[in-house]
């Protein structure tokens, strides 16, 4: 695999299992990722998926129990614990869910932006030059004296990615950012998300169960048992009378050992279960039922 200089996020076959009394849980088992820097992506996932694994291992938070993870050149398997509150601190940035857990309530939006560089030694004209910048990219000027319960939920989620964005971090993690956002906020949300990626060149990751989100980035990634299974890319054609369109087109994910998971869907279709036929032609590979003879039995 290519040398992590030139990713922004590489997850080789990440594996992660947890011990709960006498069983042993495998959230991730086997996972690749290549996150490219300054691409905005979408991580989706359902309960159990492995999504909250992988992003608290991104974060910082977790270590895997196999396999190589590096963010923005960091060995995450291999940090200290001084390196690692540096890399939580000033290489990845967090957006959370819950609009409690990213702002402090009884400090204004400056004042709640100005906190992370307050903490790493900042000085006073630069912490206000660097907020005033911020709150302005976010579309937040006018509201930088309000504190959290005077601004909407989706002002609050805005504010949250400046105050990620405080320390200049390499990586954005961004944590279901949309859950309790109406549509329209949720839209505007996405906007400010481009409007950052575009203008600061952070690498920003969304981890979200929403499969629709997938319509807001240009890569989504589909994580399914603790591996990826499938990557959905999104691109502008030209139609056939000359306008422009946005197609989307989902591609299966093959691992390093020629493993790919179907989409349930397909194997419902087909009902297709255990062992399946493979036909190997000159440009493609087909899949079809097993289909079953006298005389097959359970084998």
């Amino acid at each position: 695999m290519p040398s992590v200089g030139h990713h922004a996020i590489l997850c080789d076959n990440l594996v992660k299992i947890y011990k709960v009394a006498d069983l042993e849980v495998v959230a991730l088992q086997g996972l690749d990722l290549v996150v490219e820097p300054g691409e905005l992506i979408a991580v989706v996932g359902a309960s159990g998926s492995g999504k909250s694994t992988l992003q608290n291992i991104l974060g910082g938070v977790d270590t895997p129990t196999a396999g190589r993870v590096e963010v923005a050149g960091f060995d995450l398997t291999s940090l200290d614990e001084h390196r690692r509150t540096h890399y939580r601190r000033r290489i990845v940035g967090f957006v959370w869910q819950q609009t409690a857990r990213n702002l402090l309530p009884y400090l204004t939006a400056a004042e709640n932006v100005e906190l992370p560089m307050t903490l790493d030694g900042v000085g006073r004209a630069e912490r206000a030059r660097r907020t005033e910048e911020l709150l302005a990219l976010v579309g937040l000027a006018d509201r930088s004296g309000h504190r959290p319960d005077a601004l909407s939920g989706g002002e609050q989620q805005r504010v949250a990615v400046a105050t990620a964005l405080a320390n200049g971090p390499s990586v954005l993690l961004a944590d279901e950012p949309t859950g309790e956002l109406d549509t329209h906020s949720s839209n505007e949300l996405f906007e400010t998300l481009r409007v950052v990626n575009r203008e600061t060149c952070v690498t920003i990751v969304v981890l979200t169960h929403d499969p629709l989100v997938s319509e807001q980035v240009q890569r989504t990634i589909l994580i399914r048992d603790g591996r990826s299974a499938a990557e959905t890319l999104r691109r502008l054609a030209t139609g056939p009378e000359g306008e422009e369109q946005l197609v989307a087109e989902e591609l299966a994910v093959l691992d390093r050992t020629g493993r790919l998971q179907l989409p349930p869907d397909y194997v419902a279709a087909l009902s297709l279960e255990r062992r399946v036929r493979l036909g190997l032609e000159h440009d493609h590979i087909s899949i079809w039922p097993q289909e079953r003879r006298e005389g097959d039995g359970d084998r």
